[in-house]
């Protein structure tokens, strides 16, 4: 990981503190929310999948300009300096619709910067090493996960139900975030792809490679599976979990998450990115069906820090092969585009997963989510096989 290019590791810092501030607060989020006026477990899914709407949005949007204009670090920068600034603020609400209100600012700051990041990251990574670089990305921003969550548990058994002087306490490592991306460089210019396209439509959807545009739309399907996590905190927290120490939970699954983020980024450069996407999902359908059936306690503690492998087998490589099947002249876009898929994906999961949970039982819930992501694990080879004759 020393090899790594320098750009590589200052983004993984913006990302480590990023997701510290994120997480002092998640994992809190679900019940904090419940508890305000109104609050359900429905409207936990509204706000989440509504704000990764508005998220997903913007991805396809920044990702199209920054692929135009050729510089990539100012929306990234921009974006998450939007939302440094608006998560503390949420140590001020007082109703539910308030919450929603700055989950919308604060995704639209990550629509903002997340596919200029993504392609920043694909420019800085040596050839054939995509990998590994986003493995390394992805367990920063993990481990900044664990942090989080730790200063959270530390903070609530200091000071019981003093939620709010944690969410304004996130103001400081969103500062931090602020100095790192605003002086990361951008990477070495990229040549214009050697692919055929008719002219003006470089950043059109309909100008990506078939195989990335079948990438696209499995992973929209196998989204469609896969709620908020704020379900899992939920499934916790009924199962006997006390709320104080839900921040840890949650920080132990990011310590999985991490620890295999980079074996499974390393492993995806050799053995290729479809084999473990399509294991991990099948490992997901089977987490899930164990959610679903799980009785005690002890099952469902067990379960969900078995969840943290799926992370590893799957977040790297997906990555890499969006990195792989896209011309180079136009991975903003086609990263727009695959993080508004998981966006779309994850607004109608989360307002049918909340659904299913509260009409029918979580127990359906959990199985309508392991049996899409079967159905998208057996598409994916044949959706991203290049047609014969062509370069890809």
């Amino acid at each position: 990981m020393t090899r790594l290019p320098g750009g590589v590791w200052r983004l993984g810092w913006v990302s480590f503190f990023t997701d510290m501030a994120s997480e002092m607060i998640y994992p809190l989020l679900p019940g904090f929310i419940v508890r305000l006026r109104g609050g359900t477990p429905f409207i936990v899914g509204l706000i989440e999948g509504l704000a990764e709407a508005l998220n997903s949005v913007f991805k396809v949007v920044s990702g199209r300009r920054s692929d135009r204009s050729g510089a990539r670090r100012p929306l990234m920068a921009a974006g998450y300096t939007i939302s440094s600034l608006a998560r503390p603020l949420i140590a001020l609400v007082t109703t539910w619709w308030q919450v929603l209100g700055l989950r919308l600012v604060d995704r639209f700051g990550k629509g903002v910067r997340s596919a200029p990041r993504d392609a920043m990251l694909a420019g800085f990574a040596p050839p054939g090493r995509a990998g590994a670089v986003f493995g390394f990305h992805r367990a920063m921003d993990h481990a900044g996960a664990i942090a989080g969550p730790l200063i959270a548990t530390a903070w609530l058994l200091a000071r019981p139900e003093d939620y709010r002087g944690l969410f304004a306490l996130t103001l400081i490592p969103g500062l931090i975030v602020l100095g790192l991306a605003w002086t990361t460089p951008e990477p070495e210019p990229i040549a214009a792809s050697s692919i055929a396209r008719p002219a003006g439509d470089a950043l059109r959807w309909r100008a990506l490679p078939r195989p990335a545009r079948g990438f696209i739309f499995v992973l929209l399907l196998f989204s469609l599976g896969n709620s908020t996590d704020a379900f899992l905190l939920l499934r916790l927290e009924s199962a006997g979990v006390p709320v104080a120490w839900l921040p840890m939970a949650w920080a132990v699954l990011h310590v999985i998450k991490s620890a295999v983020s980079v074996a499974g980024g390393l492993l995806s450069d050799r053995t290729g990115y479809r084999l473990p996407i399509v294991a991990g999902w099948i490992y997901y359908a089977f987490i899930y069906a164990g959610l679903a059936f799980a009785t005690s306690l002890e099952a469902v503690v067990t379960l969900f820090l078995a969840y943290g492998l799926f992370f590893g087998l799957t977040e790297g490589p997906e990555k890499a092969l969006m990195a792989e099947l896209a011309p180079p002249d136009a991975r903003g876009t086609a990263f727009g585009y695959y993080n508004a898929a998981l966006g779309l994906g994850s607004l109608l999961a989360s307002l049918l997963f909340g659904a299913v949970w509260m009409v029918v039982s979580p127990a359906a819930a959990f199985l309508m989510g392991a049996g899409l992501a079967l159905v998208a694990a057996g598409l994916l080879p044949a959706a991203t096989r290049a047609p014969r004759g062509s370069l890809l």
